[in-house]
């Protein structure tokens, strides 16, 4: 299952993990998220070994969705080593995500 990431956990468990990290930055309302969170949580069983896979509700979340400039979503964030390395906005084909974070490996 997908981490929960929050305002006040996000640099611990994102910026500071010594593994590629994916946040799916969602809202509950949003209909295109709902088509995503399925692949996300199919990527999160995947890769559990491998990376970090997480969700952030942008309602409840605002800090790092600002800092980021998540203006639509879904919008997936990838970072490595603490950077922001590439995103995807919108709903996506599950290979577009497991492409990047296979690269980030």
């Amino acid at each position: 299952m997908a981490l929960e990431i929050t305002d006040t956990n996000f640099e611990e468990k994102v910026l500071k993990s010594n593994k590629p990290v994916l946040v799916d930055f969602w809202a509950e309302w949003c209909g295109p998220c709902r088509m995503v969170g399925p692949v996300i949580e199919e990527i999160s069983n995947e890769y559990k070994d491998k990376a970090i896979v997480a969700k952030l509700d942008v309602d409840s979340n605002q800090e790092f969705a600002a800092k980021y400039g998540v203006r639509n979503i879904p919008t997936v964030l990838f970072f490595k080593d603490g950077e922001l390395v590439d995103r995807k906005v919108g709903v996506a084909p599950k290979e577009n995500y497991t492409e990047t974070l296979d690269n980030l490996l």
